[in-house]
């Protein structure tokens, strides 16, 4: 599986979730690569914490910021089950690349309807792709919710009947994933029992099910 995780707009947690989605899958025992496709390098920088901390490598990394992704993703696969790339903040012609890269898309969202209708470039460049691509997979993650708002409620029933639909699992803002992106831990490492853990196990779990046709929910 090839998933990109993309939003146009920044601080979304695209790498929040692209470190923790490879460190869950490579978890359960899978071969994962982690592309860090972001000019900013901020996987590639959390991997240099984690190196500095002594800890173990959990899943192979590489900077990959080039608009030839797509021609090269195919190259770096081999021995590999999942590849996760983390892709930039914004509409280029580097994303484009990502979503050819690609079999699933991911779009990390904020509990707010401003969010999911920012992303619409980037859904356009989706519909466009399918052209190409026609069984690309595109899903919105919840990030950065707080439960049992009045925010996260509305945010639910804004996307209910969106294509590309949400997906079930969502993620907490949580104080522990703040302080993995300082330490170059996971938070199935740092606290294997909370629930910050245990969303990005729901969430890689979900990502795991066979593609569901596109029809909103």
């Amino acid at each position: 599986m090839i998933v990109a995780l993309l939003n146009q707009k920044g601080g979304v947690g695209k790498t929040t979730l692209a470190t923790h989605l490879a460190g869950e899958l490579a978890r359960q025992g899978s071969r994962v690569l982690l592309v860090d496709a972001d000019p900013q390098g901020s996987a590639l920088d959390w991997a240099e914490q984690r190196n500095r901390e002594g800890l173990p490598r959990l899943f192979a990394m590489i900077g990959l910021a080039r608009e030839t992704l797509h021609r090269e993703v195919p190259d770096l696969v081999s021995g590999v089950e999942h590849v996760v790339i983390d892709g930039p903040p914004r509409v280029t012609a580097l994303v484009r690349s990502a979503i050819l890269a690609a079999e699933r898309v991911l779009i990390p969202v904020q509990p707010s309807p401003f969010d999911a209708w920012a992303s619409a470039e980037l859904l356009r460049l989706l519909e466009e792709a399918r052209g190409w691509k026609p069984g690309l997979s595109a899903r919105f993650v919840l990030n950065r919710c707080i439960a049992r708002t009045r925010l996260l409620a509305d945010a639910r029933r804004e996307l209910a009947g969106v294509v590309p639909p949400a997906m079930a699992a969502s993620v907490g803002q949580r104080v522990a994933f703040a302080r993995c992106v300082s330490s170059g831990r996971l938070v199935f490492e740092s606290e294997p029992q909370s629930t910050a853990a245990r969303e990005i196990a729901a969430l890689a779990a979900e990502l795991l099910e066979p593609i569901q046709p596109e029809t909103g929910r």
